[in-house]
């Protein structure tokens, strides 16, 4: 196994492509991929986060820990109830894979189960890494698994997991989620559009691992998705101060029933509304929520990020650090479902 989560968390199942591909820069990535090469075929160069935004991603953690304990405990006790000590967490990598730690984690401090988790790779437009679900079916039954995800979009991984469980009866494309702005999940902790202070970095809070990787000459066709280890970050990994200080946040009583909230706009329809207003014909250029925001900001070429309000240190201050530093503009809008959105900039044919 490589990375830095311990083998008692999660059983990895990923190729490791560490010094098989050339890291790009943000830029020429986004070139490709808006010129049709597939995110996916690609590595980005990490950001290096800057003393400021990592005093923000500390404020961002030690804010959000109790919520996000909270969150944990709602999911984990949805995810109980359903499937008990014999549930599977398969969570998707990355964003999802630390959460599944922390799933795992309640579960054994409030029911004392040990229950396996493993992590795999799931590519919107290339769809599940068939042969690591065929890994985990030989080990367990379809209707234990229970896949594991940070928080909803717009649903495209969802979406991604409708159609892939086509092909394997008995398994439930539900997901479970800390955050579901979008109303699509399964299961969550809460449908607000909260800052999970994960999604803030990206290697270093997640076991020192790229993004998931398929590419037909690196993949063999018997190998699972690929992802590389960042050794060289080993002095700068966060993924266990994340995971210990949300830990230290576990409700001892049992937590209070998760309380839904009505939906005035599907998500669908206000992602719509925002490509007509800022003429967006490709939308997979909006990334509504907190944490695709952030992404956004981390990693691909932002155009501009919408927030809900200006003024909303509390919930939007890394968002309004990284787009201070990246030279973005913020622009106050009237989202409903989500905190913030992030807008990326056409540059395929500049």
């Amino acid at each position: 196994m490589f990375g830095t989560y311990k083998p008692q968390d999660v059983e990895i199942l990923l190729k490791d492509i560490t010094g098989m591909v050339t890291p790009l820069p943000t830029k020429e990535r986004e070139r490709r991929i808006q010129s049709g090469v597939h995110y996916s075929e690609m590595l980005p160069i990490e950001y290096e986060p800057s003393p400021a935004y990592l005093a923000a991603y500390e404020d961002a953690l030690r804010r959000y820990a109790p919520l996000t304990a909270y969150a944990v405990a709602c999911v984990s006790r949805q995810i109980w109830q359903e499937k008990g000590d014999g549930a599977v967490l398969v969570s998707l990598a990355r964003a999802g894979t630390s959460i599944g730690v922390l799933i795992k984690r309640f579960i054994a401090m409030r029911y004392h189960a040990d229950v396996k988790h493993y992590t795999i790779s799931i590519i919107r437009g290339r769809g599940i890494d068939h042969n690591a679900m065929r890994y985990i079916l030989d080990r367990h039954r379809p209707e234990q698994i229970q896949f594991v995800d940070g928080w909803t979009g717009k649903g495209a991984i969802q979406n991604e997991l409708n159609q892939a469980m086509e092909a394997y009866p008995g398994v439930s494309p539900g997901l479970a989620v800390l955050s579901d702005p979008a109303h699509l999940a399964e299961k969550c902790g809460t449908h607000d559009d909260f800052l999970i202070a994960s999604s803030c970095l990206n290697a270093t809070v997640s076991g020192l691992l790229s993004r998931t990787f398929y590419r037909k000459d690196i993949i063999g066709e018997d190998e699972f998705h690929g992802a590389a280890y960042y050794s060289e970050l080993l002095d700068r990994d966060l993924t266990y101060s994340f995971i210990e200080a949300v830990e230290a946040h576990f409700p001892m009583q049992a937590e209070a029933a998760f309380e839904e909230t009505a939906v005035t706009k599907s998500a669908q329809d206000e992602v719509d509304e925002i490509c007509r207003r800022f003429s967006i014909s490709d939308r997979n250029l909006v990334k509504p929520s907190i944490g695709e925001a952030t992404r956004v900001l981390l990693r691909r070429v932002p155009w501009q990020v919408l927030v809900r309000s200006m003024h909303d240190e509390e919930h939007l201050g890394h968002i309004y650090q990284l787009a201070k530093e990246k030279g973005v503009a913020l622009v106050e809008y009237p989202l409903v479902n989500y905190r913030a959105c992030g807008l990326i900039r056409t540059i395929a044919d500049n």
